[in-house]
């Protein structure tokens, strides 16, 4: 699949890098949106999503040490030449400080298990046990990292009412 990206080292609940990581990744978005819509192609953006890890794994307690990739997936039509007119515009209007380390690539995760997460993102925990478990039980093991697409606006729903798929992409025994 095709998708901007930006990655960052930081705590995702704090502001700073990965607020500026996800407005980018919108402006740039919608903006290969509204121009290529001039062209008579049309399309829904994508919701955001997020590839999480750590070396000593995803400790909630150490939050400022996670490593994240924000991403929006891409029609194929969001060509390098595309993303790049969109950026001069975006650069130009906003001056976002996240705009220059977006990236168009290809990504491909392979096999994973996934499971639907509904409530605040501070509660995903149990059910990303759940996930390992099950993952566990299928005689598979956990490779790559966490993976999360987020079905839900927090500015716009309760917390308890948030839709986060997580996924895990794994190998078979």
């Amino acid at each position: 699949m095709h998708f901007l990206m930006v990655d960052g080292t930081a705590n995702p609940n704090e502001p700073g890098a990965f607020q500026d990581a996800i407005q980018a990744l919108y402006s740039l978005s919608y903006g290969a949106k509204f121009m290529l819509k001039k062209e008579g192609i049309e399309f829904k953006v994508s919701p955001l999503e997020g590839l999480w890890g750590s070396a000593g794994g995803l400790n909630p307690n150490q939050k400022a040490d996670w490593k994240w990739t924000a991403m929006i997936r891409q029609p194929l039509e969001v060509t390098a030449p595309v993303l790049e007119k969109v950026r001069a515009e975006a650069l130009q209007k906003k001056g976002l400080p996240a705009l220059a380390r977006v990236r168009l690539e290809e990504f491909s995760e392979g096999l994973a298990a996934q499971i639907m997460h509904i409530g605040p993102y501070s509660a995903e925990a149990p059910t990303i046990a759940r996930l390992h478990e099950f993952i566990e039980k299928q005689g598979c093991r956990r490779v790559g990292k966490h993976h999360e697409i987020y079905l839900g606006d927090p500015r716009r729903s309760a917390p308890e009412r948030l839709k986060t798929l997580i996924r895990q992409p794994v190998e078979r025994g």
